[in-house]
């Protein structure tokens, strides 16, 4: 059984860093690519960053346009964790955020399998 629980969200203000983490069971994690989605209320899915399936060139990433240069998406195999590093947080990053994973996958922002439950990000002005 696949599980993806993340953790790490809260309330911060604008300005603040967090750092959200996704621990996966039930997979072969280094086989897999990982995103990072996010879901605002009455908005549809965005995504965030993603971050390839480990291979002898290393990882690749990818980021949404509005995080670039704020958020840095990285993995640790050994715990079978992505974690998603969030700087220079602004009131419009208020999300529920959603780890993901795609088996074979590279860092693309599409055709994930598997979902987490999410975790509440809030940003205060």
């Amino acid at each position: 059984q696949v599980q993806l629980v993340e953790s790490g969200g809260g309330l911060v203000q604008a300005g603040g860093s967090l750092r959200l983490s996704c621990v996966a069971s039930g997979i072969s994690f280094s086989r897999y690519g990982m995103g990072w989605f996010r879901q605002a209320p009455g908005k549809e899915r965005d995504f965030v960053a993603a971050i390839s399936m480990s291979n002898m060139s290393g990882n690749r990433t990818n980021y949404g346009d509005s995080v670039k240069g704020r958020f840095t998406v990285s993995r640790d195999n050994a715990k079978d964790t992505v974690y998603l590093q969030m700087n220079t947080l602004k009131p419009e990053d208020t999300a529920d955020y959603y780890c993901a994973a795609k088996f074979l996958g590279g860092a693309d922002s599409g055709g994930y399998a598997y979902w987490g439950q999410g975790t509440q990000v809030t940003v205060s002005s």
